[in-house]
Protein backbone atom coordinates (compact mmCIF):
# COMPACT_ATOMS: atom_id res chain seq x y z
CA UNK A 1 0.00 0.00 0.00
CA UNK A 2 2.68 2.61 0.97
CA UNK A 3 5.10 1.65 -1.94
CA UNK A 4 1.86 2.40 -4.70
CA UNK A 5 1.45 5.65 -2.73
CA UNK A 6 4.98 6.23 -3.44
CA UNK A 7 5.09 5.12 -6.75
CA UNK A 8 2.22 7.20 -7.32
CA UNK A 9 3.44 10.69 -5.75
CA UNK A 10 6.86 10.09 -7.75
CA UNK A 11 5.38 9.72 -10.86
CA UNK A 12 3.24 12.87 -10.76
CA UNK A 13 6.54 14.67 -9.59
CA UNK A 14 8.06 12.73 -12.80
CA UNK A 15 5.19 13.97 -14.65
CA UNK A 16 5.37 17.46 -13.41
CA UNK A 17 8.95 17.95 -14.09
CA UNK A 18 8.49 16.59 -17.55
CA UNK A 19 5.76 19.24 -17.94
CA UNK A 20 7.47 22.18 -16.75
CA UNK A 21 10.95 21.34 -18.85
CA UNK A 22 8.61 20.70 -22.16
CA UNK A 23 6.87 24.13 -21.38
CA UNK A 24 10.10 26.06 -20.62
CA UNK A 25 11.85 24.46 -23.80
CA UNK A 26 9.08 25.30 -25.55
CA UNK A 27 8.86 28.85 -24.61
CA UNK A 28 13.04 29.13 -25.21
CA UNK A 29 12.03 27.86 -29.05
CA UNK A 30 9.89 31.19 -29.42
CA UNK A 31 12.30 33.12 -27.82
CA UNK A 32 14.83 31.92 -29.84
CA UNK A 33 12.87 31.37 -33.40
CA UNK A 34 11.66 34.95 -33.03
CA UNK A 35 15.13 36.42 -32.52
CA UNK A 36 16.33 34.51 -35.42
CA UNK A 37 13.29 35.10 -37.58
CA UNK A 38 12.77 39.05 -37.32
CA UNK A 39 16.48 39.35 -38.07
CA UNK A 40 16.23 41.55 -41.40
CA UNK A 41 12.51 42.30 -40.99
CA UNK A 42 10.66 45.38 -39.91
CA UNK A 43 7.35 44.31 -39.05
CA UNK A 44 4.38 46.45 -40.96
CA UNK A 45 6.58 48.38 -42.90
CA UNK A 46 5.35 47.49 -46.24
CA UNK A 47 2.04 50.19 -45.34
CA UNK A 48 4.06 52.96 -46.57
CA UNK A 49 4.03 56.70 -44.45
CA UNK A 50 0.05 55.86 -44.20
CA UNK A 51 -0.57 57.04 -40.59
CA UNK A 52 -3.50 54.66 -38.77
CA UNK A 53 -5.37 55.34 -35.85
CA UNK A 54 -8.39 53.63 -33.62
CA UNK A 55 -11.06 56.49 -32.80
CA UNK A 56 -14.15 56.56 -31.52
CA UNK A 57 -17.22 58.19 -33.63
CA UNK A 58 -18.61 61.00 -31.24
CA UNK A 59 -20.15 63.71 -33.66
CA UNK A 60 -22.22 62.94 -36.83
CA UNK A 61 -21.49 66.45 -38.81
CA UNK A 62 -22.87 66.59 -42.52
CA UNK A 63 -24.24 63.39 -45.00
CA UNK A 64 -23.88 64.27 -48.66
CA UNK A 65 -24.59 62.71 -51.50
CA UNK A 66 -23.77 63.10 -54.74
CA UNK A 67 -25.36 61.27 -57.83
CA UNK A 68 -23.19 60.37 -61.31
CA UNK A 69 -26.00 58.23 -63.25
CA UNK A 70 -29.11 56.35 -62.30
CA UNK A 71 -26.91 53.44 -61.43
CA UNK A 72 -23.83 55.10 -59.75
CA UNK A 73 -23.58 57.53 -56.45
CA UNK A 74 -21.88 58.56 -53.67
CA UNK A 75 -22.53 59.23 -50.27
CA UNK A 76 -19.75 60.55 -47.94
CA UNK A 77 -19.76 61.18 -44.41
CA UNK A 78 -18.28 63.63 -42.20
CA UNK A 79 -17.99 62.99 -38.56
CA UNK A 80 -15.96 63.95 -35.35
CA UNK A 81 -13.94 61.28 -33.55
CA UNK A 82 -11.86 60.83 -30.65
CA UNK A 83 -8.60 59.12 -30.91
CA UNK A 84 -8.40 56.29 -28.72
CA UNK A 85 -5.28 54.32 -29.70
CA UNK A 86 -2.43 55.70 -31.72
CA UNK A 87 -0.83 59.19 -32.03
CA UNK A 88 -2.58 62.35 -30.70
CA UNK A 89 -4.45 59.92 -28.05
CA UNK A 90 -7.54 61.45 -26.53
CA UNK A 91 -7.60 64.43 -29.20
CA UNK A 92 -10.61 64.94 -31.82
CA UNK A 93 -10.32 64.58 -35.45
CA UNK A 94 -12.47 64.98 -38.60
CA UNK A 95 -12.41 62.02 -40.48
CA UNK A 96 -15.06 61.33 -43.88
CA UNK A 97 -16.16 58.26 -44.54
CA UNK A 98 -17.43 57.28 -48.69
CA UNK A 99 -19.93 54.54 -49.69
CA UNK A 100 -21.63 54.03 -52.88
CA UNK A 101 -19.25 53.39 -56.19
CA UNK A 102 -19.82 51.09 -58.85
CA UNK A 103 -20.06 47.71 -56.03
CA UNK A 104 -23.63 46.85 -54.72
CA UNK A 105 -22.60 46.37 -51.08
CA UNK A 106 -24.23 47.68 -48.39
CA UNK A 107 -21.70 49.21 -45.66
CA UNK A 108 -22.74 50.46 -42.46
CA UNK A 109 -22.99 53.97 -42.00
CA UNK A 110 -20.89 55.23 -39.34
CA UNK A 111 -22.77 55.77 -36.10
CA UNK A 112 -22.02 57.93 -32.46
CA UNK A 113 -20.11 55.15 -30.18
CA UNK A 114 -18.87 53.37 -33.35
CA UNK A 115 -14.99 52.05 -32.76
CA UNK A 116 -13.45 52.67 -36.24
CA UNK A 117 -9.92 52.59 -37.62
CA UNK A 118 -8.80 55.73 -39.61
CA UNK A 119 -6.10 56.69 -42.27
CA UNK A 120 -4.07 60.10 -42.71
CA UNK A 121 -3.10 59.86 -46.53
CA UNK A 122 -1.10 62.37 -48.74
CA UNK A 123 -3.85 64.90 -47.90
CA UNK A 124 -4.71 66.12 -44.19
CA UNK A 125 -8.03 64.78 -43.96
CA UNK A 126 -8.83 61.28 -42.48
CA UNK A 127 -10.51 58.44 -44.20
CA UNK A 128 -12.56 55.46 -42.53
CA UNK A 129 -10.89 52.82 -43.17
CA UNK A 130 -12.92 49.79 -41.47
CA UNK A 131 -14.79 49.20 -38.11
CA UNK A 132 -12.78 47.48 -35.02
CA UNK A 133 -14.29 44.23 -34.74
CA UNK A 134 -11.38 42.22 -32.51
CA UNK A 135 -13.18 43.43 -29.20
CA UNK A 136 -16.06 41.01 -29.90
CA UNK A 137 -14.16 38.21 -31.57
CA UNK A 138 -12.27 38.53 -28.04
CA UNK A 139 -15.16 38.17 -25.96
CA UNK A 140 -16.57 35.02 -28.54
CA UNK A 141 -13.12 33.44 -27.45
CA UNK A 142 -13.42 34.39 -23.99
CA UNK A 143 -16.46 32.20 -23.59
CA UNK A 144 -14.50 29.55 -26.07
CA UNK A 145 -11.80 29.73 -22.84
CA UNK A 146 -14.08 29.71 -20.24
CA UNK A 147 -16.34 26.37 -21.67
CA UNK A 148 -12.72 24.57 -22.25
CA UNK A 149 -12.22 25.41 -18.33
CA UNK A 150 -15.38 24.01 -17.40
CA UNK A 151 -15.32 21.18 -19.48
CA UNK A 152 -11.71 19.81 -20.00
CA UNK A 153 -10.14 21.24 -16.07
CA UNK A 154 -6.90 20.09 -16.01
CA UNK A 155 -6.90 19.24 -19.82
CA UNK A 156 -9.03 22.06 -21.17
CA UNK A 157 -5.97 24.20 -19.68
CA UNK A 158 -3.29 22.23 -21.02
CA UNK A 159 -5.12 22.77 -24.58
CA UNK A 160 -5.17 25.98 -24.20
CA UNK A 161 -1.50 26.21 -23.30
CA UNK A 162 -0.55 23.75 -26.54
CA UNK A 163 -2.97 26.12 -28.73
CA UNK A 164 -0.95 29.48 -27.48
CA UNK A 165 2.34 28.07 -28.21
CA UNK A 166 1.17 26.53 -31.57
CA UNK A 167 -0.21 30.05 -32.54
CA UNK A 168 2.90 31.58 -31.04
CA UNK A 169 5.25 29.52 -33.37
CA UNK A 170 3.40 30.45 -36.69
CA UNK A 171 2.69 33.98 -36.02
CA UNK A 172 5.94 35.07 -33.86
CA UNK A 173 8.52 32.16 -35.78
CA UNK A 174 7.53 30.80 -38.91
CA UNK A 175 5.72 34.26 -40.79
CA UNK A 176 8.41 36.48 -39.71
CA UNK A 177 11.10 33.87 -40.86
CA UNK A 178 9.36 33.45 -44.51
CA UNK A 179 9.01 37.45 -44.92
CA UNK A 180 12.78 37.64 -43.74
CA UNK A 181 13.26 35.39 -46.42
CA UNK A 182 14.38 32.15 -44.44
CA UNK A 183 14.22 28.88 -45.86
CA UNK A 184 10.53 28.16 -46.42
CA UNK A 185 10.97 24.08 -46.60
CA UNK A 186 13.06 24.19 -43.29
CA UNK A 187 10.90 26.24 -41.38
CA UNK A 188 7.29 24.41 -41.85
CA UNK A 189 9.10 21.57 -40.90
CA UNK A 190 10.27 22.91 -37.75
CA UNK A 191 7.18 24.46 -36.98
CA UNK A 192 5.29 20.97 -37.73
CA UNK A 193 7.90 19.05 -35.51
CA UNK A 194 7.38 21.48 -32.74
CA UNK A 195 3.68 21.54 -32.65
CA UNK A 196 3.41 17.83 -32.58
CA UNK A 197 5.70 17.59 -29.88
CA UNK A 198 4.84 20.13 -28.07
CA UNK A 199 1.19 19.65 -28.17
CA UNK A 200 1.01 15.75 -27.41
CA UNK A 201 3.53 16.09 -24.83
CA UNK A 202 1.56 19.21 -22.97
CA UNK A 203 -2.05 17.92 -23.29
CA UNK A 204 -0.62 13.88 -22.73
CA UNK A 205 2.45 13.92 -20.54
CA UNK A 206 5.48 11.95 -21.36
CA UNK A 207 4.64 8.71 -21.94
CA UNK A 208 4.32 5.69 -23.94
CA UNK A 209 0.59 6.77 -25.45
CA UNK A 210 2.66 10.52 -26.30
CA UNK A 211 5.58 9.02 -28.01
CA UNK A 212 3.51 6.17 -29.70
CA UNK A 213 0.76 9.36 -31.30
CA UNK A 214 4.17 11.71 -31.77
CA UNK A 215 6.13 9.02 -33.73
CA UNK A 216 3.27 8.07 -35.76
CA UNK A 217 2.71 11.78 -36.42
CA UNK A 218 6.10 12.60 -37.33
CA UNK A 219 6.67 9.66 -39.86
CA UNK A 220 3.14 10.75 -41.75
CA UNK A 221 4.42 14.29 -41.69
CA UNK A 222 7.84 13.20 -43.40
CA UNK A 223 5.77 11.29 -45.55
CA UNK A 224 3.40 14.47 -46.35
CA UNK A 225 6.68 16.31 -47.10
CA UNK A 226 8.12 13.92 -49.69
CA UNK A 227 4.39 13.61 -51.60
CA UNK A 228 4.45 17.17 -52.02
CA UNK A 229 7.67 17.94 -53.07
CA UNK A 230 7.38 15.57 -56.13
CA UNK A 231 3.62 16.63 -56.60
CA UNK A 232 4.92 20.32 -56.80
CA UNK A 233 7.17 19.67 -59.93
CA UNK A 234 5.05 16.31 -61.13
CA UNK A 235 2.42 19.53 -61.74
CA UNK A 236 4.87 22.28 -62.63
CA UNK A 237 2.91 24.20 -60.00
CA UNK A 238 4.18 28.14 -60.30
CA UNK A 239 2.19 29.42 -57.00
CA UNK A 240 0.50 31.90 -58.69
CA UNK A 241 -2.62 30.95 -57.61
CA UNK A 242 -4.43 34.16 -56.73
CA UNK A 243 -4.05 38.14 -56.35
CA UNK A 244 -2.52 37.82 -53.24
CA UNK A 245 0.53 35.34 -54.41
CA UNK A 246 1.60 37.87 -57.13
CA UNK A 247 1.97 40.70 -54.32
CA UNK A 248 3.82 38.65 -52.56
CA UNK A 249 6.53 38.29 -55.15
CA UNK A 250 6.57 42.37 -54.79
CA UNK A 251 7.68 42.60 -50.96
CA UNK A 252 11.16 42.08 -51.17
CA UNK A 253 13.47 42.04 -54.58
CA UNK A 254 16.42 40.67 -52.52
CA UNK A 255 14.86 37.96 -50.79
CA UNK A 256 11.90 37.11 -53.36
CA UNK A 257 9.02 34.18 -51.62
CA UNK A 258 9.14 31.95 -53.19
CA UNK A 259 5.68 30.48 -53.88
CA UNK A 260 5.98 26.72 -54.60
CA UNK A 261 7.66 27.10 -51.31
CA UNK A 262 4.16 28.55 -49.67
CA UNK A 263 2.49 25.62 -51.78
CA UNK A 264 4.27 22.93 -49.62
CA UNK A 265 4.15 24.78 -46.30
CA UNK A 266 0.21 25.39 -46.56
CA UNK A 267 0.13 21.47 -47.25
CA UNK A 268 2.09 20.52 -44.18
CA UNK A 269 0.47 23.11 -41.77
CA UNK A 270 -3.18 22.29 -43.10
CA UNK A 271 -2.42 18.80 -42.68
CA UNK A 272 -0.63 18.83 -39.71
CA UNK A 273 -3.49 18.85 -37.15
CA UNK A 274 -5.63 15.86 -38.52
CA UNK A 275 -2.76 14.03 -38.16
CA UNK A 276 -2.40 14.72 -34.29
CA UNK A 277 -5.82 13.70 -34.15
CA UNK A 278 -6.16 10.41 -35.79
CA UNK A 279 -2.85 9.38 -34.06
CA UNK A 280 -3.70 10.78 -30.44
CA UNK A 281 -7.45 9.29 -31.06
CA UNK A 282 -5.90 5.98 -32.14
CA UNK A 283 -2.86 5.66 -29.60
CA UNK A 284 -5.20 6.46 -26.67
CA UNK A 285 -8.07 4.33 -27.73
CA UNK A 286 -4.94 1.30 -27.67
CA UNK A 287 -3.60 2.53 -24.43
CA UNK A 288 -7.46 2.08 -23.08
CA UNK A 289 -7.23 -1.30 -24.22
CA UNK A 290 -4.33 -1.72 -22.72
CA UNK A 291 -5.26 -0.91 -19.35
CA UNK A 292 -8.50 -3.07 -19.41
CA UNK A 293 -6.94 -6.18 -21.42
CA UNK A 294 -2.98 -6.55 -20.38
CA UNK A 295 -1.72 -9.40 -21.98
CA UNK A 296 -2.33 -8.53 -25.67
CA UNK A 297 -0.09 -9.69 -28.04
CA UNK A 298 1.29 -7.66 -31.18
CA UNK A 299 -0.77 -9.06 -33.28
CA UNK A 300 -4.23 -8.16 -31.37
CA UNK A 301 -2.68 -4.82 -30.60
CA UNK A 302 -2.34 -4.24 -34.35
CA UNK A 303 -5.52 -5.72 -35.53
CA UNK A 304 -7.45 -3.86 -33.02
CA UNK A 305 -5.51 -0.41 -33.96
CA UNK A 306 -6.00 -1.08 -37.54
CA UNK A 307 -10.24 -1.47 -37.27
CA UNK A 308 -10.41 1.77 -34.85
CA UNK A 309 -8.54 3.46 -37.31
CA UNK A 310 -10.32 2.82 -40.13
CA UNK A 311 -13.71 4.50 -38.25
CA UNK A 312 -11.51 7.41 -37.41
CA UNK A 313 -10.31 7.74 -41.13
CA UNK A 314 -13.28 8.27 -43.29
CA UNK A 315 -14.80 11.13 -40.92
CA UNK A 316 -11.29 12.71 -40.59
CA UNK A 317 -10.85 12.69 -44.34
CA UNK A 318 -14.23 14.47 -44.85
CA UNK A 319 -13.60 16.79 -42.34
CA UNK A 320 -10.34 17.87 -43.78
CA UNK A 321 -11.60 18.14 -47.25
CA UNK A 322 -15.08 19.94 -46.45
CA UNK A 323 -12.41 22.05 -44.44
CA UNK A 324 -10.51 23.35 -47.48
CA UNK A 325 -13.55 23.82 -49.45
CA UNK A 326 -15.18 26.21 -46.72
CA UNK A 327 -12.00 28.25 -46.71
CA UNK A 328 -12.14 28.96 -49.76
CA UNK A 329 -16.13 29.07 -50.64
CA UNK A 330 -15.74 32.44 -52.96
CA UNK A 331 -12.97 31.56 -54.81
CA UNK A 332 -14.40 28.21 -55.80
CA UNK A 333 -18.10 30.04 -56.21
CA UNK A 334 -16.30 32.63 -58.62
CA UNK A 335 -14.21 29.83 -60.82
CA UNK A 336 -17.25 27.46 -61.35
CA UNK A 337 -19.40 30.72 -62.36
CA UNK A 338 -17.05 32.24 -64.67
CA UNK A 339 -15.24 29.08 -66.31
CA UNK A 340 -15.47 28.52 -70.01
CA UNK A 341 -16.06 24.62 -69.37
CA UNK A 342 -15.40 21.75 -66.53
CA UNK A 343 -12.46 20.96 -68.16
CA UNK A 344 -10.84 24.43 -67.59
CA UNK A 345 -12.32 24.70 -64.10
CA UNK A 346 -10.57 21.19 -62.72
CA UNK A 347 -7.31 22.37 -64.80
CA UNK A 348 -6.76 25.84 -63.22
CA UNK A 349 -3.47 26.02 -61.00
CA UNK A 350 -5.98 27.15 -57.92
CA UNK A 351 -8.22 24.05 -58.31
CA UNK A 352 -5.53 21.77 -58.56
CA UNK A 353 -3.31 23.55 -55.18
CA UNK A 354 -6.74 23.52 -53.58
CA UNK A 355 -7.25 19.11 -54.47
CA UNK A 356 -3.67 18.66 -53.55
CA UNK A 357 -3.87 19.81 -50.53
CA UNK A 358 -6.97 17.38 -49.69
CA UNK A 359 -5.80 14.27 -51.20
CA UNK A 360 -2.47 14.52 -49.75
CA UNK A 361 -4.03 15.39 -46.32
CA UNK A 362 -6.21 12.15 -46.33
CA UNK A 363 -3.13 10.01 -47.41
CA UNK A 364 -1.52 11.68 -44.77
CA UNK A 365 -4.58 10.58 -42.34
CA UNK A 366 -4.36 6.98 -44.16
CA UNK A 367 -0.63 6.17 -43.62
CA UNK A 368 -0.61 7.80 -40.31
CA UNK A 369 -3.26 5.04 -39.07
CA UNK A 370 -1.58 1.49 -39.75
CA UNK A 371 1.85 3.58 -38.50
CA UNK A 372 0.97 4.64 -35.62
CA UNK A 373 -1.11 1.00 -34.95
CA UNK A 374 2.16 -0.75 -35.39
CA UNK A 375 4.21 1.69 -33.07
CA UNK A 376 1.56 1.30 -30.25
CA UNK A 377 1.60 -2.42 -30.93
CA UNK A 378 5.32 -2.39 -30.43
CA UNK A 379 5.02 -0.45 -27.30
CA UNK A 380 2.22 -1.87 -25.40
CA UNK A 381 2.29 -5.30 -26.04
CA UNK A 382 3.17 -7.74 -23.81
CA UNK A 383 4.37 -9.69 -26.41
CA UNK A 384 6.54 -7.07 -28.98
CA UNK A 385 8.33 -9.57 -30.85
CA UNK A 386 6.07 -10.47 -33.93
CA UNK A 387 6.14 -13.96 -35.56
CA UNK A 388 6.11 -14.73 -39.44
CA UNK A 389 2.15 -15.50 -39.17
CA UNK A 390 2.11 -11.78 -37.50
CA UNK A 391 4.38 -9.84 -40.04
CA UNK A 392 2.39 -11.27 -43.17
CA UNK A 393 -0.72 -10.09 -41.50
CA UNK A 394 0.64 -6.57 -40.55
CA UNK A 395 2.31 -6.67 -44.54
CA UNK A 396 -1.45 -7.19 -45.86
CA UNK A 397 -3.14 -4.46 -43.83
CA UNK A 398 -0.31 -2.03 -44.74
Amino acid sequence: MLENIRDTINKKKFNLICYIIILLSAILFLYIGNNIAVKGLNIFSYGGDIQTIEAKVVEILDVSEIIYTDWFSDTTITFEAAVTKGEGKNENVTAVQTLGGYLDIKVKPVEIGDKVILSLFSSDEWHFIDYIRINKIVILGAVFVVLLLIFGRIKGLNAIISLCLTCAAIFAVFIPSLLSGKNIYISSVIVCVYSVVVTLFILNGVSKKSVAAIIGCLGSITIIGILSLFMNGALGLTGMISEESIYLTYLSDDTPIDLKAIIFAGIMIGAVGAVMDVAMSLSSALWELKERVSDLTFKEFFKSGVNIGKDIMGTMANTLVLAYIGSSLSIVLLLIAYAGSFSELLNRELVIVELLQAIIGSLGILITMPLTALICAALYSSKPVCGEDERENISKNL
